[in-house]
């Protein structure tokens, strides 16, 4: 895939991977940019850094957790322009014991990391196969979709359904010009990762800049799931051959303690 000049729409831009995604994207490759979250004033901060590379930004507010946000941003995306590519990063996690996640709050996860992102998918996929550009879409998921995370129960299940629809519907793509990529990052150093619960975690945390630069190589080789660094690809490989219930412990036991040490700090 050849990004310079042609549109790619990225969404949760504001900040973290997605806002680092977008900047490789304009800086290093040229690419024209839809940038999509939920803070307008974020987005245009980004989009003065940006423009000044020469390449186009626009930006459009709105909350992925939203069902009529959602297709109004896809509108907006879609309007006057045809997309090449599309990022689909925006999300959100929980990071405690899953009775502390509020029943709204699930719901509002499920919209955000599941329903919009396949609604975003297949509006996109649509739209790509009647332009014939030859591009792709990624989804942003994680390794938690692949080795489940106690205490980010919910979490995990959002994104084993999106490792699941992805590369399911990357074979359902073969032989189109198009593409589909999903993306299973460890974890990053972050936004997300910064409250005081990911504190005696951090040491395991990827830097931001060097998950955008993996993220973007696997969509321009067309991968079809893709987990960026050696160490998580390892850990990928022992959980098949390690037993289940012993590796899921050594990670509970992992995560309780961090929760321990943060609420000992509190």
């Amino acid at each position: 895939m050849d990004f310079r000049g042609k549109w790619v729409l990225v969404t949760g831009a504001s900040a973290g991977l997605g806002q680092e995604l977008a900047r490789q994207l304009a800086t290093e490759h040229g690419a024209n940019l839809v940038i999509s979250a939920r803070r307008a004033a974020k987005l245009e901060e980004l989009k003065a850094e940006l423009e000044p590379k020469g390449v186009q930004v626009v930006c459009v507010t709105g909350d992925m957790s939203k069902p009529e946000d959602v297709d109004r941003v896809l509108a907006e995306a879609m309007a006057g322009r045809q997309l090449y590519g599309a990022i689909l990063n925006a999300g959100v996690s929980h990071f405690g014991h899953h009775h502390e996640l509020a029943w709204d709050d699930f719901l509002s996860m499920l919209q955000l990391n599941v329903t919009a992102n396949v609604r975003m998918a297949t509006e996109l996929v649509s739209h790509m196969k009647a332009h014939k550009l030859g591009g792709g879409v990624m989804l942003i998921s994680s390794m938690t979709g692949v080795m489940p995370v106690p205490y980010q129960s919910a979490y995990s299940g959002t994104k084993a359904f999106l490792n699941s629809f992805g590369t399911a519907l990357a074979h359902e793509l073969e032989g189109h010009p198009l593409s589909m990529t999903v993306f299973a990052p460890g974890g990053i150093a972050t936004e997300m990762t910064s409250g005081e619960r990911f504190s005696t975690l951090r040491s395991w945390l990827a830097p931001v800049g060097e998950t955008a630069r993996a993220a973007i190589k696997a969509m321009k080789n067309r991968e079809h799931l893709a987990v960026p660094g050696f160490v998580n690809q390892l850990g990928m490989l022992a959980f098949r051959f390690v037993p289940r219930r012993f590796a899921m412990g050594q990670l509970a036991s992992t995560y309780r303690k961090a929760l321990a040490a943060s609420a000992g700090k509190s």
